[in-house]
């Protein structure tokens, strides 16, 4: 029996829907979030399968540190509640990971 991997690379160019800035690939892996305002879109039940029928506004909600990882944002769908987590990109706003590190 073949095993279904979970995790889909989708690395695309996107416009974001909270602040409407045009956010290029990410070019090493998959681009999960704005890098500007940190928000994304609640479109996955595993990574990149697009096969989430929500949509809502991922809305950052917090930080961890991960040893391995490093930032990890963590986000909440303003539509569900889900509570979804990814690794922050080299180009994400430090100065808004750095406030989510305080939010408790």
């Amino acid at each position: 029996m073949l095993e279904v991997k979970k995790f889909k690379e989708v690395d695309e160019e996107f416009i974001c829907e909270y602040c409407g800035k045009k956010v290029s690939k990410l070019g090493y892996s998959c681009r999960n979030h704005c890098p500007y305002c940190l928000h994304s879109k609640h479109v996955d039940i595993n990574p990149g399968d697009r096969a989430e029928t929500c949509h809502g506004d991922l809305e950052p909600i917090g930080v961890e540190l991960n040893n391995k990882k490093g930032y990890v944002i963590i986000f909440k769908c303003k539509k569900c509640g889900a509570i979804r987590k990814n690794k922050a990109a080299e180009d994400d706003n430090m100065n808004l990971i750095i406030d989510l590190t305080v939010k408790k």
